[in-house]
């Protein structure tokens, strides 16, 4: 195993054992991210000469046995919608006047109180509303596993660099799936704890804020520091007394629900659904009780959202000057335009089936302890293009499995389950009831152990 795969934990001990200091580590990794870079196009703001210093104080803090936090020393990346203090926040889109932002938001804050090292922002697309690697700002990012795929979004940056190994910590922002979906494209961890369980600044309805990761335990890790209460998110939850590094790995004698059909959207393909498949098997094998579970979402609940969302944007770009307005991606662009036509009762009657989401899926949640499901529907499309559709009339086609459990605050996590022919990654979904983020956790830890995970990671260009 080379030094640039290390996880948290393993990291932690090189450092207190003086075999390794955070200084070392960082330079390894730098040279390692020099080499996937030019072609993949993760991040934003690479800061070497400010990630040099942070390793520099952190390898002096370990000396001195005076360390910050679980996560002193561990380099880090943050989307590019979470603000640092200092950077502008371009949002993916050169529609965007670039202005410093005057604080770190509450993920970057936390970091820092525990001596990480952020080193960089990772891409997204414009305004964080695709599922792709695509945008009028950043570079057209790719998935390591195939750079001729697109790795999924709208945390693409993120997804990227924790295939191609950037060092073991990624945060992302998931208000659809963003998180999640690109970690099924990209074979990696991503988790979307309960609703306010990390705080995030702007808040949202459904909007939270996730680790990125290769391994279970380094996304439970994070959520230690992560999950520190912060006044600015409205919905942040209170300070609570988890135990992020002792999860729970039983699954005998629970009921979990399978789930895969999504109710509308596009067609799962064969190769996921024999995936998912053979992952719930396993889960049974283990004790788990599994049985066939309806879909969540409808086709009406899905067109309201796509109502509500477009309303919202367009309030957020109408006041835009003409010139700005045509530099947002063009695809983004035409779907926002569809919401000049919406009434201001049509975009409320949108938002209400965000209820009747929630609705739907706490009914099933009285039934079962967990859910399991593909995350995205297809194994891949191409790097260049806006969506899995490619069509802006037709935009939120790949989130059915993922969205409804945004909006119904409930903890969920994609997880490798396997690989399609083509060598894609393909991603199981993995849903716990409100707040208990923990068993989340825990069942994708189960299945990360009878799988034995991702052995075989992609590798850099040869120079």
């Amino acid at each position: 195993m080379s030094e640039t795969d290390l996880t948290i934990s393993e990291l932690r001990r090189r450092f207190a054992e003086k075999s390794l200091s955070p200084l070392e580590y960082w330079l390894a990794l730098e040279k390692h991210i020099d080499r996937w870079e030019p072609t993949i196009c993760a991040l934003y703001a690479f800061d070497r000469d400010a990630a040099r210093r942070q390793a520099k104080a952190s390898t002096d803090r370990w000396w001195r046995g005076e360390t910050l936090g679980l996560l002193d020393g561990i380099p880090v990346t943050l989307k590019e919608l979470i603000a640092t203090k200092g950077q502008p926040v371009p949002l993916g889109t050169r529609a965007t006047e670039l202005k410093p932002a005057t604080e770190d938001a509450p993920v970057a804050a936390r970091l820092r109180e525990d001596g990480a090292v952020i080193f960089a922002k990772t891409t997204c697309p414009d305004y964080g509303m695709l599922s792709s690697g695509l945008s009028s700002f950043h570079h057209l990012t790719r998935n390591p596993w195939d750079v001729t795929q697109n790795p999924g979004g709208s945390s693409a940056g993120a997804s990227a660099a924790a295939a191609a190994g950037y060092g073991p910590l990624h945060i992302g922002t998931d208000i659809g799936g963003s998180v999640r979906l690109p970690a099924g494209w990209t074979g990696i961890f991503g988790f979307k704890p309960s609703h306010g369980r990390i705080p995030v600044d702007p808040y949202y309805v459904g909007r939270c804020a996730g680790p990125m990761t290769r391994t279970v335990d380094d996304a439970a890790l994070a959520m230690a520091t992560l999950s520190r209460p912060d006044w600015r998110d409205g919905t942040s939850l209170p300070p609570n007394d988890l135990d992020w590094t002792s999860l729970p790995v039983g699954v005998e004698g629970l009921t979990i629900g399978l789930m895969l059909d999504a109710g509308c959207g596009l067609a799962v393909e064969d190769e996921i659904l024999a995936a998912v498949e053979q992952a719930a098997f396993r889960f049974e094998q283990a004790g788990a009780k599994i049985v066939p579970v309806q879909p969540v979402l409808s086709r009406s609940m899905l067109d309201g959202l796509d109502a509500f969302w477009r309303s919202r944007f367009w309030g957020d770009i109408e006041t835009l000057d003409e010139e700005r307005r045509k530099s947002i991606l063009p695809y983004i662009y035409s779907w926002a335009l569809g919401a000049a036509g919406i009434s201001g009762v049509e975009a409320v009657r949108g938002f209400n089936q965000t209820i009747e989401m929630r609705k739907s899926c706490g009914r099933l949640f009285s039934e079962v302890d967990a859910v399991l499901s593909p995350t995205n529907p297809i194994v891949s499309y191409p790097a260049d293009w806006a969506s899995p559709t490619n069509d802006p009339a037709r935009p939120f086609e790949h989130i059915c499995f993922t969205v409804p459990w945004n909006m119904s605050e409930q903890p969920a996590a994609s997880i490798n389950c396997g690989f399609s022919k083509s060598g894609m990654p393909i991603g199981l979904q993995i849903v716990g009831p409100r707040f208990d983020d923990l068993s989340v956790l825990g069942l994708s830890k189960a299945f990360e152990t009878w799988t034995g995970g991702v052995t075989s990671w992609p590798q850099p260009p040869i120079s």
